[in-house]
């Protein structure tokens, strides 16, 4: 899979990036379930990365339910925006 699945959350990671490990912790403690798409065995998730970033692969990259993605973001942020959209 290397787009996101609409009406699910998705995070494109690393192995090694620790703002994505303790992102998904905050995530997971808070009973946020989402799909993680490792970019560095997905050749494709790379690059939607690399186009959502301006050529950069900065993880992490989240992407909501109704399609928005958003670079590094706190865990409140994604808290935030999963209660402002509709449904």
């Amino acid at each position: 899979m290397t787009t996101p699945t609409t009406g699910e959350l998705t995070m494109y990671t690393t192995s090694w990036c620790g703002f994505c490990k303790r992102l998904k912790a905050q995530l997971a403690r808070d009973g946020i379930a989402m799909v993680e798409i490792d970019i560095e065995r997905d050749p494709a998730a790379a690059a939607f990365v690399e186009n959502v970033n301006g050529g950069n692969q900065t993880v992490p990259v989240v992407v909501f339910p109704d399609g928005t993605a958003v670079t590094n973001p706190t865990a409140k942020d994604v808290k935030a925006r999963l209660a402002a959209l509709p449904g």
